[in-house]
């Protein structure tokens, strides 16, 4: 039973975001570089948040609840394929502001 909730929650979040929100949501680097080599925008908007913006927060929730250190290798992926660190998303904050909201030095 619980591998049919599991496969019904991984359909419904998986149908949710573009396939490179989706990438960064789950810290998985390869794909979402992959994604951009073939030419996903390393800008894009979904919801309120840019990919960048989107990555930082991942980066840092992760963190947060699991008490690991901070990863910064979607962040990376992002900024290699050319994402703009000063992009604001819909909301108006910044990847620099969710990084600082976070103590996301390695972003920084």
């Amino acid at each position: 039973m619980a591998d049919v909730v599991q496969r019904r929650l991984d359909a419904l979040v998986s149908s949710y975001w573009t396939p490179a929100h989706q990438a960064v949501e789950c810290e998985d680097a390869e794909t979402l570089a992959r994604l951009l080599a073939d030419g996903s925008d390393p800008n894009e908007v979904f919801g309120n948040m840019t990919l960048l913006t989107h990555a930082i927060d991942v980066e840092g929730d992760s963190a947060l609840q699991s008490g690991r250190p901070l990863t910064v290798h979607t962040t990376a992926v992002l900024l290699a394929f050319g994402a703009d660190p000063e992009l604001a998303d819909p909301d108006g904050d910044t990847p620099m502001d969710m990084a600082n909201r976070y103590r996301h030095d390695l972003a920084v």
